[in-house]
């Protein structure tokens, strides 16, 4: 691995980091705010920041010469973009604060992460013909899954926080599709920002119809909101599109695999939060089958 690989690798493992660190950062803003309150709060401050952002790169002239002129390149699209791909991110982000505030930041991190696995899966609909290895990886997220949730319990159903973070794998799996569809058409940071935006005032009208906040509320959480919205929205996206520019896919993915060892890390060091000899296996297994989706398939000759 060249010094330039080894550099962006060490980028992701950051953006992983920080990412797999928020978990605390949400399950710490959720003693304090209703969950829309929290994810509003972030998201207009992710929205300063990544304006803030666009702004210095089209001042120091790193924008696409060929784009069409003035600030917002490929309007219509953006505008398209941004609403579908911030719409599933509003409905995602909703269904994982809501999960934090009620079971681990472990379990939050490793059954968030399941979008992983469940991004190829959802490829079948639309045309793609996965593996043995794939369908494998599934199954052991399953076994994962139910070891990390259900072993041990009198009734075999999850929690209400556990469906919650089930719910949110999935609509990230969308969410990521979307981004997918979108992204080779806009400028990444502009779609970024545009789909912060939307899921900013979506939260904002729930916050207000649904929750009570009050200024007590963001003096309480409000180091919560600044990481959550600043290292994790801004400056964690930020490492992962320069990161992964002229890095094997295969290594990027397997950097930000680590955002749901990082979570379950944090937790127990400063939320002091454990996992039982079974929840921990379940874990295991669940990385393990994240790790080997996004090994490549080996080409038969």
């Amino acid at each position: 691995m060249d010094k330039k690989q080894l550099r962006n690798t060490l980028m992701l493992m950051a953006c992983a980091f920080i990412w797999g660190t928020a978990f605390v950062a949400q399950s710490v803003g959720s003693d304090y705010m209703g969950p829309y309150t929290f994810l509003a709060s972030r998201s207009w401050l992710a929205c300063a920041f990544l304006l803030g952002l666009m702004a210095v790169l089209r001042k120091m002239g790193k924008t696409n010469p060929a784009a069409e002129p003035g600030f917002w390149q490929n309007k219509k699209v953006l505008l398209r973009g941004g609403i579908f791909c911030g719409v599933a991110l509003f409905a995602a982000s909703a269904a994982q604060q809501m999960g934090i505030g009620t079971t681990s930041t472990a379990k939050a991190g490793f059954m968030t992460a399941l979008y992983v696995v469940l991004v190829p899966v959802a490829g079948v609909f639309l045309g793609s013909r996965p593996g043995v290895k794939l369908w494998g990886c599934v199954a052991a997220s399953v076994v994962g899954l139910y070891l990390l949730c259900l072993a041990g319990r009198d009734t075999l159903s999850l929690t209400g926080g556990e469906w919650q973070l089930l719910v949110c794998a999935i609509l990230f799996t969308a969410q990521i599709m979307l981004v997918n569809h979108f992204s080779p058409q806009l400028d990444g940071i502009q779609l970024s920002f545009v789909q912060f935006f939307v899921v900013s005032v979506l939260s904002t009208i729930f916050a207000f119809v649904f929750e009570a906040p009050s200024p007590d509320q963001f003096r309480a959480a409000a180091v919560s909101i600044a990481y959550c919205g600043i290292m994790s929205s801004g400056v964690a996206y930020t490492l992962q599109i320069v990161g992964q520019k002229e890095l094997d896919p295969t290594i990027a993915s397997l950097a930000m695999c680590l955002e749901s060892v990082f979570s379950a890390l944090a937790g127990w060091l400063i939320l002091g939060e454990t996992l039982s000899a079974t929840e921990l296996c379940g874990c295991a297994l669940m990385f393990g089958a994240i790790v080997v989706s996004q090994l490549p398939e080996k080409k038969r000759g």
